[in-house]
């Protein structure tokens, strides 16, 4: 890596450079590959019902929430041996491996739900960073192609973990095992999937170096930046404590209200988890306005996390509500896709059945076609968005997704429903590259840590949203609209197909200079 410093401009890599800072999400997508894939099968078959799935999959977004912002802060302001991102590579893939390495073993629900917040925890310390990465170690023109390397080194760890299960059934481990216990070919998924998250973020952190604050620093006076564009640092002065007041009275009342309105009318559970989340984020905004009140120029974890969610880049809100209406569709899928496939494809709800446990490999199967059909898009993606503009490319992208969601309830046999995966897959390949190489362009150097970990509050929000709601609101339709379609998990996609169309829609309102 040349240092060019002295000229004020951040030096273009080679390929291979980028291929090396890029291998990790290689293994970072593997376990989240092998989660998505398989734990609503573990839970069922640790004795969940398909209602409580959405609850215990809470687990990613809350974690994801609190992990990533606080990653982002303390990521951008470390430098050490291993440099800035370097150090949190490292020990979010040990702890992730290790959670790789117990999933399979849970002996009861219980600790299959703990794993998994330890697993999504130790997964987000690794992701995170790696976003900023690519900010740190591009120049704006590169950010694009680092962003669908990403996207192809995701693809390709998701394929192979996909197919992991069906490849190890073909070979004969067995894909069925005694009730409340975890198949073979499961596990030892699991337990090749740890060794290969490791060996592959390692692999970035001993191939790549990093820039030091100071360089980034110089190399940020000469960047082509949206955000200075739109005034800098000069727009994002610190909200006064009356604004935090304000908003934090108003929502922790809303999120009292919405508790005592499920006390008192005996609403479903689940909606707890969506009033208790709108109670302590108003009871974070008051804490802070405490903080300002004091010192207006307080500069702490909280201090800084929430003043930069309230000041943060005009195209960073706009993008900010096309992730929401991207990952309730993408939360969705993942939650629901089993016991669709197996419903749709297997005409079964027994998780306990032969039939449910070989659609779950199946499963595997066409989210290795999803995620291939990312990868190799990837290697396009940026020269279309290069003629056609990025907005309309992930406009239509995200269409696309939509259609792949309503061929779940068109296609009815296995084979078939391969098809709506090519749909989902452009519309994957194009939420994992075209808003980050957007946003990195709308983001000060000194905070790009920050700013992707707070982006992640609109990928985390919804799915808190639908792990509270989806499962009441499915339930309440199961006797009325479910039928006309075939079933519960099956009306859960057409949830997907609007959820996706909406965020495509929601592109319109994303405006930069130079955007088409």
């Amino acid at each position: 890596m040349t240092d060019q410093t002295a000229t004020g401009r951040k030096p273009a890599l080679s390929l291979p450079q980028i291929i090396n800072m890029s291998f990790g999400f290689f293994g970072i997508q593997i376990g989240f590959a092998l989660q998505n894939g398989n734990v609503s099968r573990i839970f069922q078959t640790l004795g969940a019902d398909i209602d409580a799935l959405p609850l215990l999959w809470l687990a990613g977004p809350v974690t994801g929430l609190l992990v990533q912002p606080v990653i982002g802060y303390f990521s951008d302001r470390t430098w050490g041996p291993l440099g800035r991102r370097r150090p949190f590579f490292l020990a979010g893939a040990l702890l992730a491996s290790l959670a790789l390495f117990v999933m399979p073993n849970s002996p009861a629900l219980w600790v299959a739900a703990g794993t998994l917040w330890i697993m999504d925890a130790s997964l987000n310390i690794t992701m995170e960073p790696f976003r900023a990465f690519v900010g740190d170690m591009l120049p704006s023109r590169q950010r694009p192609l680092g962003f669908s390397m990403q996207t192809i080194f995701i693809g390709a760890g998701a394929v192979a973990a996909s197919l992991a299960p069906y490849i190890f059934n073909a070979l004969g481990v067995s894909n069925t095992a005694e009730a409340g216990h975890i198949p073979d070919n499961v596990r030892l998924s699991f337990y090749v999937g740890g060794a290969a998250l490791l060996a592959a973020v390692l692999w970035t952190i001993f191939t790549t170096k990093e820039y030091s604050p100071d360089q980034l620093e110089a190399f940020g006076k000469d960047e082509d930046n949206i955000f200075e564009a739109e005034g800098g640092l000069a727009r994002t002065g610190r909200p006064a404590s009356a604004f935090f007041v304000k908003w934090g009275a108003g929502i922790a009342l809303v999120g009292a209200a919405l508790f005592w309105a499920v006390q008192h009318f005996n609403g479903d559970k689940q909606f707890f988890v969506f009033a208790g989340g709108l109670a302590f984020l108003g009871a974070l905004f008051l804490v802070n306005s405490l903080l300002v009140q004091k010192d207006a120029e307080t500069r702490n974890f909280l201090s800084d996390v929430l003043g930069d969610l309230t000041t943060m880049p005009s195209v960073m809100a706009r993008l900010a509500v096309v992730q929401f209406f991207s990952w309730v569709a993408l939360f969705i899928m993942w939650i629901y896709t089993t016991p669709a496939v197996a419903l749709q494809a297997w005409g079964t709800s027994d998780t306990a059945s032969a039939a449910y446990q070989t659609a779950g490999d199946w499963v595997g199967v066409m989210f290795a076609v999803q995620n291939g059909v990312a990868a190799i898009y990837a290697f396009v993606i940026a020269a279309i968005a290069r003629k056609v503009g990025t907005r309309r490319l992930h406009a239509f992208n995200l269409l696309m997704g939509a259609l792949g969601f309503l061929g779940y309830l068109i296609f009815p046999s296995k084979m078939g429903l391969l098809i709506p995966m090519v749909g989902l897959g452009m519309a994957w390949g194009s939420i994992l590259a075209l808003p980050y190489a957007i946003l990195s362009d709308a983001l000060p150097v000194k905070k790009m840590g920050i700013y992707m970990g707070i982006f992640n509050f609109f990928i985390v929000l919804p799915q808190l949203l639908v792990g509270g709601t989806m499962g009441p609101v499915l339930r309440s339709l199961e006797g009325s609209l479910a039928p006309a379609v075939g079933g519960v998990p099956l009306l859960a996609m057409l949830f997907g197909a609007a959820s996706l169309g909406l965020a495509a829609l929601s592109m319109t309102l994303v405006k930069s200079p130079g955007a088409r």
